[in-house]
């Protein structure tokens, strides 16, 4: 701990502190100069102590006003206020505070804006197949449907909506939480991409999928697991952003000492300006289509930066680039 004295902590007032400051330098030197020269007129003493007062709280003022709006700004955030900011002109520490101080206000409110939207959007994604799977079963039970393998198939879609978003969430709180183990190896991509679109089209009815890796026995330095679940994310997005009965091609192919992995989709594309944020979390962008929780993207990015590798978002189509050894 700090042995340094500081006599004046138990002063209320900084400009009460510089006050004592001055008139304790001021007596000092007063004294020193007695000493050397001998007394001088009590009149001419206390004039000086008086000016030397008056001149430090005139130039405290300014000097601890960033403080006084400080105090006044962090009371307000404690009442979830968190549009005030401090005037940050000065070049000394308070000025630096100060400069602190509003970049810390910035990213609380950003933080409480991510919250709220958090919350709006959980909510929004839930009741939806919370709805249409309640009415499926008030509807099978006040006997307006039977119990047949369509409505069940309804049914059982939306409970999968459900689970999907819970995993989602999950990985969200992974990600909040730093939790970044990975379990890397070095194995070949062909059989994962067989086995991912495999699921999609159990998963996705109406959309072809092609794949293509070149060469055949290309392979990737990854975790095994992770790496499934970026793909089949990308294709989910994929098939929920083309058209009807079109198309997705998987496309992995060495380049260098990386592995390129591009998802195509045969929709209008994603805007240059939603590029950057289709991998915010519960953004979708501008393009066609419905469904989807707005995570799955943003559970993309923070997988592959895992890995040291790079997405991108191309138009109609996705990029990622990882080691392949």
């Amino acid at each position: 701990m700090d042995a340094v004295p500081r006599p004046l902590d138990p002063v209320p007032s900084i400009k009460f502190k510089l006050g004592v400051v001055m008139v304790v330098s001021t007596t000092a030197a007063l004294m020193f100069f007695w000493y050397q020269i001998g007394w001088l007129p009590p009149r001419t003493a206390v004039t000086a102590v008086l000016i030397a007062l008056v001149a430090s709280q005139v130039l405290a003022h300014g000097m601890t006003r960033p403080l006084r709006e400080m105090t006044s700004a962090a009371t307000a955030m404690a009442r979830g206020d968190y549009d005030r900011r401090v005037r940050a002109t000065a070049r000394d520490e308070v000025g630096r505070l100060a400069t602190a101080f509003n970049r810390m206000a910035g990213d609380l409110a950003a933080a409480d804006q991510q919250r709220r939207d958090l919350i709006a959007n959980v909510s929004h994604e839930l009741r939806t197949p919370i709805t249409a799977l309640r009415a499926v079963l008030e509807n099978v039970v006040d006997g307006v449907t039977e119990p047949d393998s369509a409505t069940m198939r309804t049914a059982l879609a939306q409970t999968e909506r459900l689970g999907l978003l819970v995993t989602e969430l999950l990985d969200l709180s992974r990600i909040d939480a730093g939790a970044h183990r990975l379990d890397r190896e070095v194995f070949e991509i062909g059989p994962l991409l067989a086995e991912v679109v495999a699921e999609a089209e159990v998963m996705t009815s109406g959309i072809r999928f092609t794949t293509t890796v070149r060469p055949p026995e290309a392979t990737v330095f990854a975790d095994r697991g992770r790496l499934h679940q970026v793909v089949v994310n990308l294709l989910d997005n994929a098939a929920r952003h083309g058209p009807p009965g079109g198309e997705v091609r998987l496309v992995a192919e060495l380049s260098g000492d990386d592995l390129v992995i591009e998802v195509h989709d045969e929709g209008p594309g994603i805007a240059p300006e939603d590029r950057d944020r289709v991998f915010e979390r519960f953004t979708r962008g501008e393009r066609a289509g419905g469904g989807g929780t707005g995570l799955g993207l943003a559970i993309a990015r923070w997988v592959v930066d895992l890995h040291g590798g790079t997405i991108a978002a191309m138009g109609s189509h996705i990029r990622i680039t990882l080691p392949a050894r």
